[in-house]
Formats: structure tokens, sequence, C-alpha cells
């Protein structure tokens, strides 16, 4: 885990967005262990970015683990679903990474149960599905991703065989930060959102 800290502590928000790209992340839950693999991410990069809630500096208590140190989890609701995010950069310098999709591979049927039945691609294909589907609360707002019981599990990572950079999803009348390419994918995996069946490979991207 100690060089998993060192990334965090030593490289831009874009690194740590592609550094977790295979990551493997778990959540020791009362019904057993949920955990998979980081296929889907994006960067925000405030106070800069205009599509970052820290935009401008911006410091309400709502956003104010954004402000804490490297690893951080900050959770926040869209449209009813509690997204999960990860604080990149040292104490004061509001950055994150959003995790938008993960290849499920641990308690797969507690997953699905918590989905309503869902299974496949649509059990985690997208930032809100992941979160139901791995149990995860409000409650680990602010506590960090390597200690707590969500937490990165570095010596189960995988590598993709490509990582592809496109815009990040949903990200109108931002000027620049419209397009600018901040969302990172493992190039063929199943688990991305609005990802077609005919991009889909048979390893799912993995080396």
């Amino acid at each position: 885990m100690k060089k998993t800290i060192d990334f965090f502590n030593t490289h831009t928000t874009e690194e740590v967005a592609e550094f977790l790209l295979g990551m493997y992340v778990e959540h020791e839950t009362p019904q057993g262990n949920l955990g998979g693999y980081i296929v889907d991410c994006e960067a925000y990069l405030g106070p800069d970015d205009e599509a970052a809630h820290s935009y401008g500096m911006r410091d309400t208590p709502r956003v104010r683990a954004m402000y804490q140190e490297p690893g951080t989890i900050y959770l926040y609701t869209m449209h009813t679903h509690l997204i999960l995010n990860m604080i990149t950069q040292p104490k004061g310098t509001p950055q994150g990474v959003m995790i938008r999709g993960i290849e499920p591979t641990e308690g797969l049927k507690i997953m699905s149960r918590n989905r309503g039945g869902q299974t496949g691609a649509a059990i985690s294909d997208g930032p809100g599905k992941l979160v139901q589907a791995m149990g995860i609360n409000r409650e680990l707002y602010g506590e960090s991703i390597f200690t707590s019981t969500l937490h990165l599990v570095p010596e189960k990572r995988r590598y993709p065989r490509e990582v592809e950079r496109v815009p990040r999803i949903g990200i109108p009348n931002k000027g620049i930060w419209t397009d600018l390419p901040l969302r990172f994918t493992v190039k063929g995996n199943p688990y991305l959102s609005k990802q077609r069946k005919s991009q889909v490979v048979a390893d799912h991207g993995w080396q």
C-alpha cells in the first residue's frame, strides 16, 4: 500500500486517474466482502476546472472532504445516486477522481441483490450503480480509501492493455472543460458507462 499512497502524494490528478485503472477496490460489509477492478474514472481539477465542485475554491460543508489529504473519500449525491470520489492532491488542493465503473469479481450475488437483481454490466457500469452494488454509504464520507472498510488492494491489481482518454460524460457548457480528455477507461471493457457491445473485447481489455 505504501507505493500506492506515495503515488497519490507525488503525482498529478490525471496521472492518479490513469494509475487507478486496474486497481482493485474492496468493501468489507456485514454481508461479506465486495470488490472489483476500476475500469472507468474521471479527473476533476478544481479550483480551475469549471465542472468541479471546488471550482473557484468553493468551500462549503458539502465539499469539505475535497480539501483533505490524498486518499480521502468524497461522496456526493447526483440525481438521487451517491457518487464515489477519491481526493488526489495535498491537503488544501481540492482535486479528485470520480469512479465511473468497476468490473466486479467478489460478492457478485450480493452486488446483484443490491442492484435489485441486475446482472452483467448493469451491476456496475455507472458511478451510481457501482456505489449501490458495493453497499457504499454516506458514513464513509471523509474516511480514507487506504484504511477504511472501503479500500484499495494494490496486491490484486490488473493492468490494462490500452488506456483510452476521452472527454468526461455529462459536462455541457463548461468551455474547454467540456472537451478535455479527462476520462480514463480500460479500452474494450464491458463495464464502461455507455459502452457499445460492439466495442467490448473478449479479454475485457486486460494484459
